[in-house]
């Protein structure tokens, strides 16, 4: 009786992924491919004529290769925000676990309020303006570090928590200082949760799109979000484009969503043995 309730569950499970997220992506996908008289119906029929290829090419050219700029500026938003993420929260998790003494209380809390807390974005915007960050692309990355940092400072702390201090005993006897322990024995072991901070945060920075839209305005250095909107209003009337547009922003993030998702279970699942 238990079986049969588990693979119903699972069934169902599995009908509302498919109506909630593959059947949107395959109309996505059947929209990009049409021609602009085919697209304008919004039907979820098969194109008679396949212009896929094309339809992407049109919008990779759209206003100057804007989509090519943005994604180059997404790229670079994301790697360089993910790196300090994890090198961040790692040490910081790392002295916040070994090491908790009076001020451990006090380092949760504030974990705890980045979390709960909503961003104030107006005294942020105040505060890039008066250090001359706002509207520039390092500033844009402070704030995803900062607004990341909570999350996966929670993460490492819990798989911290599960790696044996007779490491850290052993390095002290061969002689290493605390970064050497950190970097050299501590840093390789956290590989899988490191792997899942990097999926997941990647995957967050790069469809961000309330971040950008508030500190970082403007087409110079537009994300591949607010390029999206953008082009939604160029191409309000020609849905080929505006779909193969969602498309070539959809792929990268589903792929390596598809392709490390067993990462990122390992990671989450390696962290809650403790903690």
């Amino acid at each position: 009786m238990k079986n049969t309730r588990g693979v119903v569950i699972g069934v169902a499970a599995i009908v509302l992924t498919a109506i909630f997220f593959i059947i949107p992506f395959l109309f996505i996908l059947v929209t990009a491919s049409k021609t602009l008289q085919e697209s304008a119906l919004l039907q979820f029929s098969w194109p008679t004529e396949f212009v896929l290829l094309d339809n992407v090419a049109k919008a990779f050219a759209a206003r100057d290769y804007l989509m090519v700029i943005a994604f180059i500026n997404s790229v670079i938003l994301t790697v360089v925000s993910v790196a300090a993420l994890v090198i961040f929260s790692a040490m910081v998790a790392y002295i916040w676990q070994r090491r908790p003494g009076r001020l451990g209380g006090l380092v949760g809390f504030l974990v705890l309020a980045g979390l709960i807390v909503p961003p104030a974005v107006v005294p942020t915007i105040w505060l890039l303006q008066k250090v001359g960050l706002f509207k520039t692309m390092p500033g844009l990355i402070l704030i995803e570090i900062a607004y990341g940092l909570p999350f996966c400072i929670l993460l490492f702390r819990a798989f911290i928590a599960s790696v044996p201090r007779e490491l850290d005993e052993a390095a002290v006897v061969d002689g290493a200082g605390p970064v050497q322990i950190f970097f050299r024995v501590i840093f390789p072991v956290l590989r899988s949760v490191i792997m899942t901070v990097i999926i997941l945060q990647s995957v967050t920075i790069y469809n961000d799109f309330q971040n950008p839209l508030y500190f970082l305005p403007g087409t110079e250095n537009a994300t591949i979000q607010l390029t999206l909107l953008n082009f939604q209003s160029q191409f309000s009337t020609q849905y080929h484009l505006l779909f193969a547009t969602i498309l070539l922003v959809t792929i990268p993030p589903l792929i390596m969503f598809i392709f490390f998702n067993r990462k990122i279970v390992e990671g989450m699942a390696a962290g809650s043995v403790k903690g």
